[in-house]
């Protein structure tokens, strides 16, 4: 763009990211997409912004520069407040006039909006776009005010003002102080922009916003337009796309779909209180009237409204939207270089971006040091709602309804409220947790909790009624996706893991994963995959139903159980496919997590009093006297009672394989007592079209039975690999019960008996070309035990993330006296 100070109006399609001292940050960005990735397919609603020099030009005609400056000084020495500053600089502001030349350059660019889109007096969203915002490492998202559902010249001209006037929000005053930028050697453009009368709107980010994790797109959305979710008035749903397997042909990679409730959306406003100044001829006598507080409640531009119970049951994007959008934020982020927070929107002709900007949280983190955080005790569990960080706080919960009783809230207590909006960042600044009944990831209590790197729990749905203020709580983030609130002050511990200090091995060094929320929180360890996933984590914390109800819902004669799991199951016509989808979206988030390094996939090893415990399974399970020893693993995938069920884990496999793309996952079978048992469990798998071989499929076998040593030839023509599981090989070699607390002291791995058994079967199983691994705390709790697994020459230790540290200097102390050299360097 040829850029001249002198320009009041820029259309976006003349714009691009180096005009940001022109227009700002936010109208840069739109310009950007506008003129460079339309013939990417990216869908921007057009329109136009004032000059950065109009806003200028309007403080000066008004004589508003030296007011200000006065103002300001005043706050600084003291002999004023912040929010006694910023009220007298907004209506200062308010109270100006435009001039003939700017009120005419702004109507006649809107007119001509209206004759381009041939839509009279078009609604518009009428936005402020801040000289200093939008910045890699500076976001002033939210300090500004933003205008919904804008129509006709007098609402723009008054909308426009009022933008400039938010640039003294109480929250734009601190914020620019706390980053640096003198107040007023920042100006503000504002951004004129065709509304998209949406269906549905969201925010999307180009990681995970939790973590930093690179490799996905995360994607919030709610009925109605998108302000809901930014305030934090609704739980939206979310979804996550793997980034990398998008560019595959025929992938669907989508990992995560989780419903939100939604309990509202808002919509535009009745055409009546849209248009209540068209009839003026004397715009500047109708706008000075108005104080930027109270704008948006006279236009009535939009309205909030209940959503039905089939919305809040309904996903508000089918799986085509959820890839186009990821698509469109992967050419976003190669376009700009760096991770992107992103706004999008549906309407009556498909979908739109309305906003991108840098992320500026977790992708400025450049961490050496993961700190990982573990309750050392328990207690009544109050409340559940979405985590934001992995952190755990405790304090005396400080019930808050208005964010101007901010010097009535402790240092240090726990901030429990309905939601926030900018407004409460002074507040928010001052809790060590923050608990809401409402929002989700992205709300406005998440992105603000996430950048002031305070723990957070939103989307509880009834803090506010559930925890009473004085009422001593534990709030942890530290167990993934969901966060608990505790009762009463619980101990924890903190673990600093240093990434440069853990040695680089020869012996591949892998972790165990048993669910998929929180599994991101590992990506930056230096491992070589997944050992052991477990999916019977999966089946009962997510899924929750016993497949074979599914299958068979008319043996499920409880009718409260039945309507439980209609309730689960709605959306799913034929119910199989809420267990196949489910699981193959947790296992394919497991391995997104490692791809393309190896993940291993145990197949369900529950016990049949383990199965009773799902919804339904009481109706299926046999009533054994050890189930230790009974209907498990190998066994019970060909049995009658559970032969369909083992189909659907297949069919889950083959889902999280072959449509999402994840052929990284390895499979592995428990608890198979016979060669003849392998082939029966092989045969049903190929049945559901999980075979070994096809499509590079390996399957491995758990080594957890003496038969597995003493017959490792034949298991190893069978299998491709065995993973030892050395809890249930010790019980079986010692003859000891796992659980018995008298037995305790005899149990252990490292008895001359189990260890013989393991050197075995390494050994054969090497001859055979099949690896061996290890899943287990012993390598890292004892050296002795890693020195002699180093010396067996086994392929792969699994450990437990927050052991990989300890475990990584075991086994390369081990391998340096093996070789008798020094351990290898970083």
């Amino acid at each position: 763009m040829q850029s001249t100070a002198q320009s009041a109006i820029y259309w976006y399609h003349q714009l691009r990211t180096t005009d940001i001292p022109y227009v700002g940050g936010k109208n840069a960005s739109l310009g950007e997409m506008i003129s460079q990735l339309k013939d990417a397919g990216i869908r921007v609603p057009i329109g136009f912004a004032t000059s950065a020099q109009l806003y200028r030009d309007f403080l000066a005609q008004n004589g508003l520069d030296e007011p200000i400056s006065r103002l300001l000084a005043d706050m600084d020495t003291g002999n004023a407040t912040l929010a006694e500053t910023g009220a007298k600089i907004r209506m200062l502001i308010a109270e100006g006039t435009f001039s003939d030349e700017q009120q005419h350059a702004i109507t006649e660019a809107y007119q001509q909006l209206c004759e381009q889109l041939e839509i009279p007096d078009v609604s518009v969203a009428v936005r402020s776009s801040a000289t200093a915002e939008d910045l890699p490492d500076a976001s002033f998202a939210g300090q500004q005010e933003s205008y919904l559902n804008i129509r006709g010249q007098a609402d723009v001209l008054l909308a426009c003002k009022h933008c400039f006037a938010s640039l003294y929000t109480d929250r734009a005053i601190v914020y620019r102080q706390e980053k640096g930028f003198a107040h007023q050697q920042v100006a503000l453009s504002v951004g004129v922009q065709q509304m998209v009368e949406s269906k549905a709107a969201g925010v999307m980010f180009s990681l995970d916003t939790e973590n930093g994790f690179p490799d996905v797109v995360m994607i919030n959305g709610a009925w109605g337009l998108g302000e809901t979710i930014v305030q934090g008035s609704v739980t939206p749903d979310r979804f996550m796309v793997y980034k990398p397997l998008l560019e595959v042909a025929g992938k669907r990679p989508i990992i995560e779909k989780q419903l939100g409730d939604k309990l509202q959306k808002m919509v535009y406003a009745p055409e009546s209180h849209a248009e209540r100044h068209t009839e003026s001829q004397d715009n500047n006598q109708a706008i000075s009237k108005v104080t930027t507080e109270t704008f948006s409640n006279i236009t009535g531009a939009t309205q909030t409204l209940a959503t039905t119970e089939q919305e809040q049951n309904t996903l508000v994007l089918t799986d085509d939207d959820v890839l186009q959008l990821a698509r469109w934020a992967v050419i976003i982020e190669r376009h700009y270089g760096c991770p992107m927070d992103m706004e999008w929107a549906k309407g009556n002709h498909g979908l739109y971006l309305v906003q991108a900007r840098p992320e500026t949280v977790e992708s400025q983190k450049r961490q050496a040091v993961l700190v990982n955080y573990s309750l050392k005790e328990t207690s009544t569990l109050l409340l559940e709602g979405a985590s934001v960080g992995s952190a755990i706080a405790t304090g005396n919960a400080f019930l808050i309804t208005d964010p101007r009783d901010v010097d009535q809230f402790p240092d240090g207590a726990i901030l429990v409220t309905e939601r926030t909006d900018p407004d409460w960042v002074p507040l928010m600044r001052k809790a060590a947790g923050i608990i809401t009944d409402t929002g989700g990831p992205t709300s406005h209590a998440a992105i603000v909790s996430r950048e002031l790197k305070v723990p957070a729990i939103v989307g509880t749905g009834c803090a506010t009624q559930t925890l009473k203020t004085g009422q001593p709580v534990t709030l942890s983030c530290a167990g993934g996706a969901v966060g608990k609130v505790y009762n009463g002050i619980l101990r924890y511990d903190t673990q600093q893991v240093n990434l440069d200090d853990i040695p680089r091995t020869n012996t591949a060094v892998m972790i165990n994963a048993a669910m998929p929320d929180g599994v991101f929180r590992w990506w930056q360890l230096p491992v070589a995959g997944i050992g052991l996933t477990r999916i019977e984590f999966i089946i009962s914390s997510q899924i929750r139903v016993h497949p074979m109800a599914l299958i068979h819902p008319e043996k499920v004669t409880d009718p409260t159980i039945s309507q439980t799991i209609a309730q689960l199951t709605h959306g799913y016509p034929h119910q199989p496919d809420y267990f196949i989808h489910n699981l193959a979206m947790g296992v394919g988030k497991i391995a997104a997590s490692q791809y393309p390094r190896p993940v291993i996939v145990r197949m369900s090893d529950f016990k049949s009093n383990e199965y009773r415990g799902l919804l339904g399974g009481e109706f299926f399970e046999l009533n054994e006297e050890n189930p230790m020893l009974g209907l498990r693993g190998a066994s019970r995938y060909y049995h009658p009672l559970y032969r369909e069920a083992f189909k659907l884990e297949c069919q889950a496999i083959v889902e999280a394989r072959e449509v999402m793309g994840f052929d990284n996952i390895i499979v592995m079978i428990p608890f198979c007592r016979t060669t003849g048992e392998a082939d029966k469990v092989l045969e049903v798998m190929a049945e559901a079209g999980l075979k070994r071989g096809k499509n590079g499929l390996q399957v491995y076998v758990m080594c957890e039975i003496p038969s597995n040593v003493i017959l490792a030839d034949r298991f190893a023509q069978r299998f491709d690999g065995f993973s030892i599981g050395s809890n249930d090989l010790t019980q079986l070699v010692l003859g000891i019960d796992r659980d018995s607390a008298e037995l305790k002291p005899l149990f252990d791995a490292r008895d001359d008996a189990v260890k013989d058994m393991i050197a075995q079967v390494i050994t054969v199983a090497h001859q055979y070309g099949c690896k061996v691994g290890i899943c287990g705390q012993a390598p890292s709790d004892h050296h002795e035990f890693a020195e002699f697994l180093v010396n067996c020459g086994i392929d792969s230790i699994s450990l437990n993330p927050d052991s990989v540290a300890r475990g990584c200097q075991q086994i390369a102390l081990a391998e340096s006296k093996r070789q008798n050299v020094k351990p290898p360097e970083n």
